[in-house]
């Protein structure tokens, strides 16, 4: 049973009991008014029960589900580190405001008994939000070693990882470079819908499927901040681009992803997106009309007379007159550069020194 479910069940139980129960409570008032035989002891207060019971498991989801789920959703992304600091920062509020409860108690009416529980929860308040905004610090001053991901230099933010990003397999070697800080969360549908693209009939679908599962069990074993798979899974959606921005604008993490429908949808709705693609581009050698370079020319182009090389980066070159230096490696001059959806290409022509082939 999935998380959310088993959380509204959970209500929805907790509902029926303290409903009933407050029913078979009332069973005393209404059982003398009731005509025969409903004014029986036992028939009356199991008819009181039953009858409050059932609108108990109905309003208990309703009141109390959304907040628990945020919680729910609040503690999941924490580390291990910051629950127990939490604690211990509610234990020590906890225990001062015991210290303070009872000569605030021996003050007179209405002071007496209401202050030492405003100062329980005062003081716990303070105790947790202390703790859970310097417990790396306190951890410091205690000489207790947190966890290598957790190192206090370092943010520790959830990011979502998209079946595309995953399938393309550039993000194991973007996080073994250090760029990306934060936890990866694998929901459990974008793992399933991994397993359904690695079972399919296709073949080329299906090696890309099983391409996905191999990096997904790279990052697993290599990346130096945890992976992990989680089932949370929104009920409101059908498809899982739609879930991820669920989970992502629950969460307040962004989306790692090379889907270019999915970032441009998210991003309408306000989810930051980081794109592996737009990274790449980013990242490629910066050249500019007038400088030199020295490329491989390995195909013809598509225009008569052009030959085309790559840079290092993947950059397409496209060498006008190129064709006559197949290949060769020439220097060229760049003479126009161009970005597009699909990357930088880069414009060249031959130097004149070389224009005629040795």
């Amino acid at each position: 049973m999935r998380t959310e479910s088993s959380i509204l069940f959970g209500l929805r139980v907790c509902g029926a009991v303290v409903f009933g129960l407050v029913g078979w409570s009332l069973g005393d008032l209404v059982s003398p008014y009731l005509p025969p035989p409903l004014n029986d002891y036992v028939i009356a207060h199991l008819g009181m029960m039953g009858a409050l019971a059932l609108p108990g498991a109905l309003l208990f989801p309703v009141l109390f589900g959304h907040p628990l789920m945020e919680l729910y959703h609040r503690i999941v992304t924490l580390s291990a580190s910051q629950i127990i600091a939490g604690f211990i920062g509610l234990s020590a509020g906890l225990l001062l405001a015991a210290l303070l409860a009872f000569p605030l108690a021996r003050l007179p009416e209405p002071f007496g008994p209401v202050l030492p529980f405003l100062v329980a929860v005062g003081f716990g308040t303070l105790g947790l939000g202390v703790m859970s905004l310097r417990y790396r610090e306190v951890f410091q001053i205690l000489n207790i070693k947190l966890p290598d991901h957790e190192a206090p230099y370092l943010a520790r933010e959830p990011m979502l990882l998209d079946t595309s990003v995953i399938i393309d397999g550039r993000i194991a070697d973007v996080t073994n470079t250090g760029f990306l800080r934060g936890e990866l969360i694998v929901p459990r549908f974008v793992l399933n819908e991994l397993q359904f693209v690695a079972d399919s009939p296709d073949a080329i679908r299906r090696a890309r499927g099983r391409r996905g599962l191999e990096v997904l069990k790279q990052l697993q074993k290599e990346s130096p901040w945890p992976v992990r798979i989680v089932d949370d899974d929104p009920p409101d959606a059908q498809r899982v681009d739609e879930k991820l921005i669920l989970l992502a604008k629950r969460w307040n993490c962004p989306i790692i992803t090379n889907d270019y429908n999915l970032n441009k949808v998210a991003s309408l709705q306000g989810v930051t997106v980081l794109n592996i693609n737009e990274l790449a581009n980013a990242v490629k050698t910066a050249v500019l009309p007038g400088e030199s370079l020295h490329v491989h020319v390995i195909q013809p182009g598509r225009e008569a007379g052009q030959g085309v090389a790559y840079l290092d980066d993947g950059t397409m070159v496209v060498v006008e007159d190129g064709l006559m230096y197949m290949d060769r490696s020439i220097d060229v001059c760049v003479t126009k550069v161009l970005q597009t959806a699909a990357g930088r290409m880069i414009f060249a022509r031959p130097n004149v020194s070389q224009r005629e082939p040795a």
